[in-house]
């Protein structure tokens, strides 16, 4: 195991965080996208820094800024800053408080740390070590600043896991058939890109990028369907096997994870802990595992 630290990372990462909290959790998040598309752009020309360096490092990656931000929503919440530690959209610059910046910040290098150690692990060859770093993070911001416990509890009290026809995710994309009906488009989709475009230019995220960009129609309102969790799994599972029905299947799965670990973690917590992040981590595993 070879775990270096670079305090240019771990400042770069307090940085990070500090930015995800001060705009908001979900706004950093979307910024990734469109970072991921200009990525894209820059790799097909051999330059993949701006993929590699800013879409998923300290600046905008998902495990240093929006874990930053979901971190300090939690902490914001505890404190009595704002309402609902699960509100990853509400820009915490506005709060006035420069204690859950820092919280930001703290977050943002826990997720650097974390990261890293995945890698000095060899986690990076088994799973996405950037949606496992969101997920963990995020279960230490429940288990810090939470009162419902990892799993939550229904409003009221009572029995964890009973029936609640006013918890949900994204209700617009709960049933099984629009799970699986956006899980197969969206996976076809991606997986086309993915084989197009290649691993190596960025063929593997390009669809996770278009749709973590297309959540910012989901700040205006619209009930836009969630499906960088589809698409990411989607790409991987093409790849490696080759077959657009292939990834067509894994985003189908990855669609119906997504809606698993929202009613696991999140939908009766008083924190975020991220569906999409939970479901590419297991899936990931799972096309590395099944599919080599």
């Amino acid at each position: 195991m070879d775990f270096d630290l670079d305090l240019a990372l771990l400042l770069a990462a307090f940085g990070g965080g500090v930015l995800g909290a001060a705009v908001g959790a979900l706004p950093a998040f979307i910024f990734t996208g469109f970072a991921v598309l200009a990525g894209v752009a820059a790799a097909m020309t051999g330059r993949p820094a701006m993929l590699n360096e800013i879409a998923f490092g300290p600046l905008l990656g998902p495990h240093v800024a929006f874990g930053g931000g979901v971190g300090a929503a939690a902490y914001a919440a505890r404190r009595g800053f704002v309402e609902a530690g699960r509100d990853i959209g509400f820009s915490l610059m506005a709060l006035h408080k420069p204690d859950v910046l820092l919280v930001g910040g703290v977050f943002g290098v826990l997720g650097a740390l974390l990261n890293t150690f995945w890698g000095s692990l060899g986690w990076t060859a088994w799973t996405d070590t950037i949606a496992l770093t969101v997920v963990v993070s995020a279960f230490v911001a429940r288990l810090a600043f939470g009162k419902t416990g990892l799993l939550g509890q229904v409003a009221g009290g009572g029995k964890q896991f009973q029936p609640d026809d006013e918890a949900n995710w994204l209700r617009w994309q709960e049933s099984p058939g629009q799970i699986a009906m956006i899980g197969l488009g969206v996976g076809l989709a991606s997986g086309y890109g993915a084989l197009k475009l290649g691993a190596g230019t960025g063929g593997d995220v390009v669809g996770f990028g278009l749709a973590a960009a297309l959540l910012i129609f989901g700040m205006m309102g619209a009930s836009m369907p969630v499906t960088h969790h589809i698409a990411l799994p989607a790409a991987a599972a093409t790849l490696a096997s080759g077959s657009l029905l292939v990834g067509g299947l894994f985003g189908v799965l990855g669609g119906f994870a997504g809606e698993l670990y929202a009613r696991l973690f999140l939908i009766h917590g008083d924190t975020h802990i991220d569906p999409p992040a939970a479901a590419i981590a297991t899936m990931i595993l799972v096309v590395r595992v099944v599919l080599g």
